[in-house]
């Protein structure tokens, strides 16, 4: 039977320990997900380091919005690298462009040897490039094992195409990891539609504050969808049948 390889985006403990226990291979650990995943603080690296023992890669971007950075931001993403590597981190997560859309090559090359020997994916900084394509050679020569990308649309069902069509460009020479909006009613249906070896997920459910005052005068988030008094956690159950579901289609293929 063959098997996919399950990145679980996580931005807590609990999260982490959920996306072990249901069987994933690897975490992305972030922060700040409402703007898209910002690096976690040293304290949540080093105890996500000390509680799973699957692959735990760090996201390295120092603030929401776009992914074209100052000198001092990269100065930061650099010294974040240094810290991921001094706590044993498998790997990191990155993406840098230019104001013209395209891959940083230069700076994305200098943050994969600062890194070495852990692995760099490239995230979904990939979407936001002008030629998808010529953006997966850039990414190529600089070094990175993967991408995460949602074929460049809101969710990597609706851009399904284009990661079919990156999986088969790449041919081998890197992984490409579908990703955004995946879950487990709708996992077949990306395996098939792809033929992705990797994906990735929150597998997030909300659960409900145990504050007893809610002052309803008051909104700290303000965000169309999300529950003011919600926490976010990666279900284990979720993991599994995602898996259990992205498996099955590949294998019926």
């Amino acid at each position: 039977m063959e098997k996919i390889t399950l990145e679980i985006c996580a931005t807590s403990l609990a999260s982490c320990k959920a996306a072990q226990e249901g069987g994933a291979d690897r975490i992305e650990l972030c922060d700040n997900l409402l703007e898209g995943g910002t690096t976690p603080s040293y304290a949540m690296i080093k105890l996500a380091r000390e509680t799973v023992s699957i692959a735990l890669y760090p996201i390295i971007r120092p603030r929401g919005g776009d992914f074209l950075y100052d000198e001092e931001e990269f100065a930061i993403m650099k010294e974040d690298i240094r810290v991921c590597k001094e706590l044993g981190c498998d790997g990191v997560v990155i993406g840098l462009l230019t104001a013209e859309g395209k891959v940083d090559k230069t700076r994305t090359g200098e943050l994969v040897e600062l890194a070495k020997p852990m692995g760099v994916t490239f995230h979904r900084a990939f979407d936001m490039t002008e030629d998808p394509l010529q953006a997966l050679e850039d990414i190529i020569s600089t070094g990175c094992e993967r991408i995460l990308t949602s074929g460049q649309r809101n969710t990597a069902l609706e851009g399904a195409e284009l990661i079919a069509t990156l999986a088969g460009k790449a041919a081998g020479r890197i992984r490409i990891m579908a990703g955004s909006g995946l879950r487990d009613h709708n996992a077949a249906a990306l395996a098939s539609a792809t033929q992705a070896r990797e994906f990735h997920t929150t597998a997030k459910e909300y659960e409900d504050s145990r504050m007893i005052y809610r002052n309803p005068n008051v909104s700290m988030g303000g965000i169309p969808g999300v529950p003011e008094y919600g926490i976010a956690v990666t279900r284990a159950a979720v993991v599994r049948r995602i898996r259990e579901e992205a498996e099955k289609a590949l294998n019926n293929l």
